[in-house]
């Protein structure tokens, strides 16, 4: 009998204040009720305005944007590095894309217009354009920082050169199916050397002996290991 009284005397403490919780809440919401409907209108408007937004602004130009790419994308892979980054006057290059619809088309229209700037001796916009670049792909990811570090190299900035290359290779190791790092490797030792660093060289050109020794780079690695043995 005890026990019963007690648990009733605990579950009318617990209606109490359950009842109490929804009196003060009662209350706050009828002495703050235009200052919540005001909070919620302007959560809708805002809510609307994004809405809006991505529909008839963002999706249009973005569209408009990957229409564009196209024609740039062809020159680039003809090889008219010039006109893919400038058009023409009648198509726009990836320049002009950029300046009018930034990433819209997606991200690798930085890609686009790195390689072109590269391609073009414009090493220092190359590497301010493929800064920009970001992307899942591994693969491509891989080839931005090879071609960053390509423009840096350009520049005689070995050590950036070097940070960019093995950038490629660590990305590059993420994908078993990239054929592309050795040819890193094989970057990251000839700067190496170029900074008199023969020990470190080695290292790289070593691990393309071992590891990838069918590729391209592997058939002739020897050759420079060879180079890197007779200094000693």
């Amino acid at each position: 009998m005890a026990t019963k009284k007690a648990a009733d005397v605990r579950e009318q403490e617990r209606q109490e204040r359950v009842t109490e919780t929804v009196s003060k809440t009662d209350q706050f919401f009828r002495e703050n009720k235009k200052t919540i409907y005001s909070v919620l209108i302007a959560l809708l408007v805002i809510g609307l305005a994004i809405v809006a937004y991505y529909k008839f602004y963002y999706q249009p130009k973005s569209r408009e944007a990957t229409r564009q790419m196209y024609p740039a994308e062809a020159n680039f892979r003809a090889g008219e590095y010039e006109l893919a980054m400038n058009g023409d006057g009648n198509v726009l290059g990836f320049s002009q894309i950029i300046d009018d619809y930034g990433a819209k088309a997606g991200k690798s229209v930085y890609l686009y217009a790195g390689a072109c700037e590269y391609q073009l001796g414009n090493y220092q916009e190359a590497i301010n354009y493929l800064k920009k670049y970001k992307s899942d792909d591994t693969i491509m990811m891989a080839r931005a920082y090879d071609c960053m570090g390509d423009a840096y190299t350009g520049l005689e900035q070995y050590k950036e050169a070097l940070d960019c290359f093995q950038k490629a290779v660590a990305v590059s190791s993420e994908d078993v199916a990239n054929v592309f790092a050795a040819t890193y490797l094989q970057k990251a030792g000839i700067v190496c050397e170029e900074m008199g660093d023969n020990a470190k060289a080695l290292s790289f050109y070593k691990i393309i002996k071992d590891k990838y020794p069918q590729s391209i780079e592997g058939y002739d690695i020897d050759k420079y290991i060879s180079r890197i043995d007779s200094q000693k």
